[in-house]
């Protein structure tokens, strides 16, 4: 199994991805906790790419990928922007960022992936979900 999606850099493509995801879900079976992980994980690092990555430019493009092995769901994203020190996020639970309102989307997408893996300076994130 193997799918594409290019969505332009609008927050209103995101309903493309979660159509993505449900459609995968819906093919592969998932059960209801794995579905939940992989929506949630998606849409966050999606989102991140859209505004973070290519700063809501609705001239660059995001692509997301997305495939399965024996055991596992690869989803990878690819934003056009410079990337980020994906080492050095703080950690949005410490009591100094907890009214900060973001770098929960990178807290939930580490979170909910069985693996993450960082790729081109930042720019392209391969989320695992093991099934």
């Amino acid at each position: 199994m193997k799918k594409k999606l290019k969505i332009t850099s609008l927050q209103k493509n995101i309903r493309l991805v979660e159509a993505l995801i449900d459609e995968v879900s819906s093919k592969q079976e998932l059960k209801a906790d794995i579905y939940g992980r992989i929506l949630i994980g998606t849409v966050e690092a999606v989102n991140n790419a859209i505004i973070h990555g290519n700063k809501s430019n609705p001239e660059k493009v995001v692509n997301i990928r997305i495939y399965k092995t024996k055991k596992e769901l690869h989803i990878i994203i690819k934003d056009e922007g410079e990337g980020f020190d994906y080492r050095n996020v703080p950690d949005p639970t410490a009591p100094e960022n907890i009214e900060n309102i973001h770098g929960r989307g990178f807290f939930l997408m580490t979170k909910l992936s069985d693996k993450i893996v960082f790729y081109e300076n930042g720019s392209m994130v391969e989320l695992i979900y093991k099934l």
